[in-house]
């Protein structure tokens, strides 16, 4: 059995056939789902979904490009609901960066501010943190050091392979890998993979998004994390049976679902 730890269900492109998506995963050993939170405006249907759906969970926060989005009151609407269970996706994006050095500087900093905020709810609520970080490691781990995001500990989604991140395993954190890993310029991924403590590997799609080999170019779906963990199993040469044992455990354990 598999846990996609990072699915967008509540995006526009599954509205049309989300049963079908969810039955297709399903009948292929798919057994839990997660919903992150990224833009406000669609946890009220995240929420919606998992209480629809015995093996959904969500997750409620705001991505990074989404931060002029933050408002505690949407925490307070949603934290507490019985099938939320973390907080993100949050963290730093500097990819995206516009604007004078100035104007980059300033978003950084409201950036830090949001994503701060964040650590701090989770920790009030005692709720894992779902993190995400691009062009931006440095930073994101010193915020989780200094925050003492340890006490919740997390996973970082769509682990990007950056070896400064690896000891943040020593920190209660977990390690998001999806379809990238089956990319052909995945090498930075394939190396850091192996230095990864079994026990803090967790599988993803990060469906609509980074769709996996063989089917690049269409919607992704929580199906497709069987190629993830058969990939995973290949380099690792780590039977599939225990690479779905062992990242379904640790999904359990982190996001604390019986």
């Amino acid at each position: 059995m598999i846990i996609d730890t990072h699915v967008h269900l509540d995006d526009e492109r599954y509205r049309d056939d989300l049963e079908e998506v969810l039955k297709r995963a399903r009948e292929s050993g798919v057994e839990r789902f997660i919903i992150p939170g990224a833009d406000p405006k669609n946890l009220k249907r995240a929420a919606e979904i998992a209480q629809n759906n015995s093996d959904v969970y969500f997750a409620v926060g705001v991505h990074p490009y989404d931060m002029e989005s933050f408002n505690n009151e949407d925490f307070s609407d949603f934290i507490n609901h019985p099938k939320c269970v973390a907080v993100g996706e949050c963290g730093l994006d500097y990819f995206r960066l516009e604007g004078t050095n100035e104007e980059k500087e300033r978003e950084k900093e409201r950036q830090k501010e949001v994503f701060i905020a964040q650590i701090e709810i989770a920790k009030r609520h005692k709720k894992p943190l779902i993190v995400h970080i691009r062009d931006a490691s440095r930073d994101s781990k010193e915020i989780l050091l200094a925050h003492n995001a340890k006490e919740v500990g997390g996973v970082l989604h769509c682990y990007n392979a950056d070896e400064e991140l690896l000891s943040l395993a020593n920190e209660g954190f977990y390690f998001g890998i999806g379809g990238v890993l089956t990319f052909k310029n995945a090498k930075k991924l394939l190396h850091a993979l192996p230095k990864i403590p079994s026990e803090k590997l967790l599988i993803e799609t990060d469906g609509p998004y980074l769709t996996p080999t063989p089917h690049r170019g269409e919607r992704n779906e929580p199906l497709y994390t069987t190629f993830v963990a058969k990939k995973m199993s290949e380099l690792l040469e780590i039977s599939l049976e225990d690479i779905e044992k062992t990242t379904t455990k640790n999904a359990l354990k982190l996001f604390n679902i019986s």
